[in-house]
């Protein structure tokens, strides 16, 4: 019997421990679900006028000029984002305009335009982040940025631009490059778990043979 304690110990506690793991990550997958539902809402949402402080995500709409000056941020080999300065009354905020190509000049409107859009805090070094999924975005220094633009330190990123400024391409606010592999991790440890349990089966298995040499030293002679 004690040659089977170890084993059936050993494989009952990795198996519970994999299968723990697995159930955290669909905790998790439910966790992140719920975030993200909770952004699509957010950026869906009809738009408020500019707030007194930034709010990730939030829908706004707003009417002003755009001035520079114009700091850009590498997104791929042909392309950059556009950062100018929306005056909307008496604020001014920074407004990302979008993608414009690289080594261009980006002419900014002379009058009024509409916008909407979502809010964003962006928090880096201006390093990119995720620049090869969808909607992702790189990661800047909204304090830094708006000191060297003299604006509030709130982002308006595009959505819809009325008139639409030629030479940009709004990159709106999305969900899509928040990662979620929390389902693909679960899975990975259910199968760990079931390799695991299958193992010990079979070490127990083996554990419960008799030993042939210990079997022919208690055999009776004939």
């Amino acid at each position: 019997m004690r040659r089977l304690l170890f084993p059936l110990i050993l494989g009952v506690a990795g198996t519970a421990a994999l299968v723990a793991l697995g159930l955290w990550q669909l905790a998790r997958l439910d966790q992140k679900e719920e975030m993200i539902a909770r952004i699509d809402a957010a950026i869906a949402a009809d738009p408020v006028p500019l707030p007194a402080a930034s709010e990730d995500y939030l829908a706004v709409a707003a009417t002003g000029r755009v001035v520079g000056p114009v700091i850009r941020f590498v997104y791929s080999a042909e392309a950059e984002m556009a950062v100018a300065v929306l005056e909307a009354g008496e604020r001014r905020v920074m407004i990302d305009l979008g993608l414009v190509p690289v080594r261009t000049d980006l002419p900014l409107p002379e009058g009024e335009v509409a916008v909407t859009g979502n809010l964003e805090s962006p928090e880096g070094n201006g390093s990119p982040v995720r620049l090869d999924q969808p909607n992702a975005r790189p990661a800047r220094d909204l304090e830094g940025m708006a000191q060297a633009l003299g604006t509030e330190p709130i982002l308006l990123v595009v959505r819809e631009m009325d008139p639409p400024l030629p030479g940009a391409t709004p990159l709106p606010v999305g969900s899509d490059g928040i990662p979620n592999n929390h389902l693909g991790y679960a899975i990975q440890w259910f199968g760990m778990a079931l390799v695991w349990a299958v193992m010990s089966v079979f070490l127990i298995l083996r554990a419960r043979r008799p030993d042939p040499g210990v079997a022919r030293d208690t055999e009776e002679p004939t």
